[in-house]
């Protein structure tokens, strides 16, 4: 009997796929051959029809959904892919992905560079969100998926569904931008900027080559995490989980941690700076400045989306201020401009970034109904397989 909950695709195992094919990057090197780390759930059908491609966050990675043996922690979007949740492994065949550059096991900063026989650090090229496009849509290939029922993703992945969208449009039918948006604002560039300085700053960081020197910039880390971390939670739920709450009740005076946010802050600094690969979070965040898919089109993202031939669902949340629901509305008004078909829901919450990895009901439920309509969308000669 499994010990796993019914909605669960229980215990899962990932699965990592050489490429040989060089891989030409925008930044004018080429990677000779790379490696993916891959993880799906359900079943492909007769025809490769149900296949959806799920593109992580900053510091997501392929292990989307189920457990690991040993291991009682779910995948990162445990609560929307499963047996009759949100994205139905009873009806899609769900692939996740640990993006290039990334140290969760695809090729990245960690790996051996074949040309020295030592980590690449931070000789690893910089990476864009057309480049780890390019490197899904082979692995879409190696997949036998020619064209995907869906491509989903939130914030950074929200971004790769996009270009998805505009770079190989007729390779998706449905695209889905969750908590996204068309491109960065100074502010959050400005954010970056700031974790990436902590990082390198750091003493511990040695330009990048600190494998070698068996070290870890984890001050850095710790830090770039804490700001980030402020930047995914909105006020309303800072006041909500912590308020002005105090660990002991009382003002210690001195400047060890005493309000209970300030612990919290503390502690997933201290997680991530373990869990985490410091040129990976400098690579990453990168990629996230670069992102500006109008600019190949006389900065008109209506011109851009031109090319899309997918349907599209666009999903914001109200106290998101790192990535607004203004942002999510300049994509819906460049689409209607575009004479895209796009739906489009605005989900009150007071959890801010975060709210997209949340069980939210009223987001649960349109996002349900619209990856209804994609299965809907699947050729009707394939629905037994699915």
């Amino acid at each position: 009997m499994s010990t796993y909950p019914e909605d669960s695709v229980g215990l899962v195992a990932p699965q990592q796929l050489e490429f040989d094919t060089p891989l030409e990057l925008a930044c004018g090197r080429t990677l000779e051959r790379y490696t993916l780390m891959v993880e799906t759930y359900g079943e492909l059908n007769a025809d490769a029809s149900n296949a959806v491609l799920i593109c992580h966050a900053l510091t997501g990675h392929h292990h989307v959904a189920g457990f690991y043996e040993g291991d009682r922690k779910p995948g990162w979007w445990d609560s929307a892919v499963g047996p009759g949740k949100p994205i139905d492994t009873n009806k899609f065949f769900v692939v996740g992905l640990n993006n290039l550059g990334g140290c969760h096991g695809s090729s990245g900063p960690q790996e051996i560079n074949p040309a020295t026989g030592e980590p690449f650090g931070p000789d690893f090229p910089l990476m864009t969100v057309p480049d780890w496009v390019e490197s899904q849509a082979r692995l879409a290939d190696r997949l036998g998926v020619q064209q995907w029922a869906a491509v989903i993703g939130g914030s950074l992945g929200g971004m790769q569904a996009l270009e998805w969208s505009i770079r190989f449009p007729e390779r998706l039918r449905h695209c889905v931008v969750i908590a996204s948006a068309p491109k960065l604002s100074a502010q959050n560039i400005a954010f970056n900027e700031v974790a990436r300085q902590a990082i390198s700053k750091d003493p511990a960081f040695h330009d990048g080559h600190y494998y070698a020197q068996g070290d870890v910039p984890k001050t850095g880390l710790m830090l770039a995490r804490m700001v980030g971390h402020i930047t995914y939670l909105s006020d309303d739920g800072m006041r909500e989980k912590f308020g002005r709450e105090m660990k002991a009740g009382k003002l210690s005076f001195d400047f060890n941690p005493q309000f209970e946010v300030e612990s919290y802050l503390q502690y997933q600094g201290e997680r991530f700076s373990t869990a985490f690969d410091a040129n990976t979070y400098l690579l990453m965040t990168k990629a996230l400045d670069y992102f500006d898919p109008a600019a190949e089109y006389g900065d008109d993202l209506a011109t851009a989306l031109q090319r899309a031939q997918a349907k599209f669902m666009i999903i914001s949340f109200s106290t998101d201020w790192r990535f607004s629901p203004e942002r999510s509305r300049e994509i819906v008004d460049a689409l209607v401009k575009a004479d895209q078909s796009v739906c489009y829901a605005e989900v009150d919450s007071p959890q801010g970034h975060d709210a997209f990895l949340i069980p939210i009901p009223r987001y649960m439920d349109t996002f349900r109904a619209y990856m209804q309509r994609i299965a809907d969308d699947i050729p009707r000669s394939t629905t037994g397989d699915v």
